[in-house]
């Protein structure tokens, strides 16, 4: 039954291009990213055995009473971005290899082993919606360069349900789980981060010079663990390795924007600098922002739609970018806030590549954002800067503070 819906599935994986090679590497993942995307895909590895890992792949429901025949879902383990995703490689998932189907989510559970001779693994989570035959892609490393060792352990909604997502709302509890042993071990870190500058600010940014670290202790797997303050966690079950997972949690309203003093951080994005002063000198914050759209607009009605279409961007940026910062504040978010979803989105082993469609002509551009090793986690990514970015950087800024989108 699976080898047939695996084929039924490559079928239409493949009719955009029959003779063209379709691996990790040429994929288009711009739906990952979408404003409109009906699905969102997930894939949480954990490490059960020296090469043998649990991938939990999770399909987060996202329209509204989704009818799960709707989608053709499946996975494939590749040793590298350029291995081609052959018919071979693919395992379909059915209705049969749920292993629960809740309110918000699809997760299915598999357990796949990397041959000694393999030195990378990545898996390639996809899920095909038969109505309009839009396919959503996620994948995720098991072994490779940028991950020191996968976590084995896992973190946990009241409903058993992994946590899938990049953040975790202040006060709120989560539930660990690991095979082995009773407890783990977190830090929190309460740093603060400036904004990321300009695409073509070309100097390096200051870098803090020491972090603050709060050594919280261990506490027990399968009791609910609550996190109260705002900040990020590192959460260990050998405190002598690297290995760990990354928790950012934020305020209660988080994605949301929460208050007229985080509104004004904001919209640094689209002020001058003179404006963002006088914005955060004001006393009255709300009526300074109201008069500043409207004084940018020059339309009441203008201001109204731009405010909520500008602040709806940074709610996605913080869903869908959130690391050890909040989403709007990474490079990712505040090319996403400014200049939209992209239209390409392509992922090689080292970095992301953002294609959008310039809307005067037939050229493209492109920001590529670099792939950065770090112990806390294995996506985190910073953009490749360049002066070449002023023109349309400063065209689009304009089209905002002028009440328009581009996109």
């Amino acid at each position: 039954m699976k080898k047939i819906i695996g084929c039924l599935a490559l079928c239409c994986f493949f009719s955009l291009s029959t003779h063209a090679q379709t691996n990790l590497k040429s994929l288009n993942q711009s739906l990952r990213y979408s404003r409109y995307s009906r699905i969102s895909l997930k894939v949480i590895p954990i490490k059960t055995a020296e090469r043998t890992f649990t991938l939990q792949l999770l399909a987060e429901k996202i329209e509204e009473n989704p009818d799960f025949d709707d989608y053709l879902f499946s996975y494939a383990v590749v040793r590298d971005f350029e291995q081609e995703l052959s018919d071979d490689l693919l395992v379909a998932l059915d209705r049969e290899a749920l292993k629960a189907d809740t309110d918000k989510h699809y997760y299915f559970e598999e357990t796949v082993e990397i041959p000694e001779s393999q030195e990378q693994a990545y898996v390639v989570f996809r899920a095909q919606d038969t109505r309009q035959d839009d396919t959503y892609l996620y994948h995720s490393d098991l072994i490779s360069p940028f991950v020191v060792e996968q976590p084995d352990f896992g973190a946990y909604f009241g409903n058993d349900i992994p946590f899938d997502q990049n953040f975790l709302n202040v006060d709120e509890s989560l539930l660990f789980k690991r095979q082995r042993g009773v407890n783990l071990h977190r830090y929190y870190y309460p740093q603060q981060f400036p904004l990321p500058l300009p695409p073509m600010e070309t100097k390096s940014p200051e870098i803090p010079k020491q972090t603050e670290v709060v050594d919280e202790g261990s506490f027990l797997v399968n009791v609910p663990v609550p996190f109260d303050k705002q900040g990020y966690y590192f959460v260990q079950s050998d405190t002598s390795s690297r290995t760990g997972l990354l928790l950012r949690t934020a305020g209660k309203t988080f994605p949301r924007v929460a208050t007229w003093e985080e509104m004004i951080e904001m919209v640094a994005y689209i002020s001058t600098r003179k404006e963002h002063e006088t914005l955060l000198a004001a006393e009255n914050k709300k009526t300074a922002l109201d008069e500043y759209w409207i004084r940018m607009t020059r339309d009441e009605e203008t201001a109204k739609t731009l405010i909520k279409e500008y602040f709806r961007q940074v709610e996605f940026a913080n869903i869908l970018f959130t690391d050890f910062k909040e989403g709007w504040m990474t490079d990712r978010g505040m090319v996403y806030i400014i200049m939209g979803p992209p239209q390409e989105v392509y992922f090689d082993l080292d970095k992301e590549t953002w294609v959008y469609l310039a809307e005067d002509s037939n050229s493209k551009i492109t920001f590529t954002f670099a792939r950065v090793k770090t112990i806390l986690t294995p996506n985190y990514y910073t953009l490749n800067r360049s002066r070449a970015y002023q023109p349309i950087w400063f065209k689009t800024i304009t089209a905002w503070r002028n009440g328009r989108m581009v996109f």
